[in-house]
């Protein structure tokens, strides 16, 4: 069997909004959930599992690599929810997007606190 990334546990303050948030910024339909996960599936069937840990959370980094469209509308999304953005991880571009690696992309944190990224174009 050739190897598939299967499904992640993300970490977050209140599992409800941040999996309603990457629902709504992603456009991604609800998903059925269980015991301490809300989920939400991406289209190439990974499941999210957001679930609320009795420690402090980490910020990680999440990258998703979507089409120009949906980048559109959730940059748009982004903006009028007036949610602070970066063109760079290092946080000293804000307000901007980038035009690298061939696509564009953004940087924002979710409502835990994780570094998120929004990509048009791999960069491998």
């Amino acid at each position: 069997m050739s190897v598939t990334f299967n499904h992640t546990i993300i970490a977050a303050k209140d599992r409800g909004e941040s999996a309603r948030f990457f629902r709504e910024l992603l456009e991604l339909p609800e998903a059925p959930s269980w015991g301490p996960f809300t989920n939400i599936q991406l289209h190439d069937g990974v499941l999210l599992q957001f679930a609320e840990p009795p420690v402090e959370i980490q910020m990680q980094h999440y990258a998703f690599l979507i089409d120009d469209e949906l980048f559109d509308r959730a940059y748009r999304r982004l903006c009028d929810r007036g949610i602070e953005h970066w063109a760079d991880p290092q946080m000293r571009r804000p307000g901007e997007i980038n035009d690298e690696h061939g696509g564009r992309g953004v940087y924002f944190k979710d409502p835990a606190g994780h570094a998120i990224e929004l990509i048009t174009h791999p960069y491998l």
